[in-house]
């Protein structure tokens, strides 16, 4: 079987392609009104912080900017005191409810073509995001990471997409399908062991991507909706209503790359080049075209995630200076005092403050 995955030159800038923001078809929040409403919050409420009207989620072929959804489901998340919404509302989410992507994969002719689809074309249905389907040794693993370094809270939306790539997976093989492990590129949640119950395996955190992981014994199965004819209908509809996989700067997949890369270490520049298929001379010289200095960008990138992670009063300080890349807790509190003018429990304090 090939390995599908989006095309990462896609998501380069060029001179002739404009600069994306990112878009994902409404379709992805079909439904989140009302699960708003059953988590005991106010809808209308929740949309009018992230700047979203009601009736642009209930329309299926309609669009929002990206980043837009992701503050909409962490925005749910704080309103409903749920700190699981994503995770809830994902485990919940069928395919048929998905629009054109969750069709497709209904309606493509086994399950490892219906993954291989899945992983093609979801960065149509979610732009400037990397999907992949591919082997690792004896397993498979089906992949989501969104490119785009702007993008700091994306917890809820990857927990919310593992929940639908479970369901399409399920709808062939049974509800008590189960996958070996599953991975989350954020760090461990509070109420973790929700995440084990709902996909019934393991369940690691840190990780370079999300991802579902599993056996290849039944990619061969049919899938219940096979239509041969009905999925090319489809996966034309999709590619020319959104028109790409979206066209994201080269600051913003640095800084997307620097992201994944902090958990391992010090992300050095040779790495991130490597990842975006360049040289390291090539991308210092076209970030110093963009008045970028690699270092800066490593500095703001640990700084915005300090700040975020900082908030999660459940996390110890030590395992956010591991996460950031620092090998001593001390270099991180050194760090904090040249960010904030404080130590890391300092600015704890604050800002947990403001959150009450």
């Amino acid at each position: 079987m090939s390995m599908q995955r989006s095309n990462l030159d896609a998501c380069r800038p060029t001179r002739q392609a404009a600069l994306s923001n990112g878009k994902i078809l409404s379709s992805a929040a079909n439904g989140i009104a009302d699960f708003i409403l059953e988590n005991g919050a106010d809808p209308d409420t929740v949309l009018r912080t992230v700047g979203i009207e009601e009736r642009s989620v209930r329309a299926p072929r309609e669009s929002l900017e990206l980043r837009s959804y992701c503050a909409l489901i962490e925005a749910a998340a704080h309103h409903t005191r749920n700190d699981n919404f994503g995770l809830h509302f994902g485990q919940g989410f069928l395919p048929e409810r998905l629009g054109l992507i969750g069709e497709i994969a209904l309606a493509s002719p086994t399950l490892g073509a219906s993954l291989e689809n899945l992983a093609r074309y979801f960065p149509y249905h979610q732009q400037n995001t990397q999907a992949a389907f591919r082997k690792t040794g004896s397993l498979w693993q089906l992949e989501c990471r969104i490119l785009d370094g702007r993008i700091m809270q994306r917890r809820q939306d990857a927990e919310l997409t593992m929940g639908m790539y479970l369901n399409v997976v399920r709808r062939c093989l049974g509800v008590d399908w189960a996958p070996d492990e599953v991975h989350f590129e954020h760090p461990r949640p509070e109420n973790f062991q929700a995440h084990q119950g709902v996909f019934n395996a393991p369940v690691y955190f840190n990780m370079p991507t999300n991802a579902l992981v599993f056996s290849d014994r039944d990619l061969q199965k049919p899938m219940p909706g096979w239509n041969a004819a009905r999925m090319r209908d489809l996966c034309e509809a999709l590619t020319v209503l959104t028109g790409s996989t979206g066209t994201l700067g080269l600051t913003d997949q640095v800084v997307g790359e620097i992201r994944g890369q902090l958990p391992l270490g010090y992300p050095h520049i040779e790495n991130v080049a490597e990842a975006l298929q360049m040289t390291r001379w090539t991308l210092q010289r076209r970030l110093a075209d963009h008045d970028q200095i690699f270092s800066d960008l490593v500095e703001r990138t640990r700084r915005d995630l300090a700040e975020l992670y900082l908030r999660q009063a459940h996390m110890p300080l030590r395992d956010i200076a591991d996460i950031l890349g620092y090998s001593e807790p001390s270099a991180f509190s050194r760090a904090c005092v040249r960010w904030f003018e404080a130590p890391p429990s300092r600015v704890r304090e604050r800002l947990l403050t403001k959150l009450v």
